[in-house]
C-alpha cells in the first residue's frame, strides 16, 4: 500500500473562476497561516499569465489530498 499526501491551493482568477496550483512534495504539517502567506504571496508576485487572463488573483482555500494505492497483484514483484 502507497499512500501520497499532496497540496492543493486554489486560487480565484482574472476572469473569477477557480484555478488550482498542486504540491506533491509540500510538508504535510503546514499551518494555515503558512500556507495563507505562501498564497498571498503568489497573488502578489502576478507573474502567472495564460492567454491574457491572470491566473492566481486571490485566495480561495487550500488542502491536502491524500491518495492511497493498495496493489492487487505485483508480477514484477517474482522476476
Amino acid at each position: 500500500m502507497t499512500t501520497t499526501k499532496t497540496l492543493k491551493l486554489t486560487f480565484i482568477n482574472g476572469q473569477n473562476k477557480k484555478a488550482s496550483l498542486t504540491m506533491p512534495d509540500a510538508a504535510g504539517d503546514l499551518k494555515p497561516e503558512e500556507v495563507r502567506q505562501a498564497m498571498d504571496t503568489i497573488v502578489q508576485a502576478n507573474v502567472f499569465n495564460r492567454k491574457g487572463v491572470d491566473l492566481y488573483t486571490q485566495t480561495h482555500s487550500a488542502e491536502y489530498i491524500e491518495r492511497t494505492v493498495t496493489s492487487v497483484f505485483d508480477d514484477s514483484a517474482a522476476e
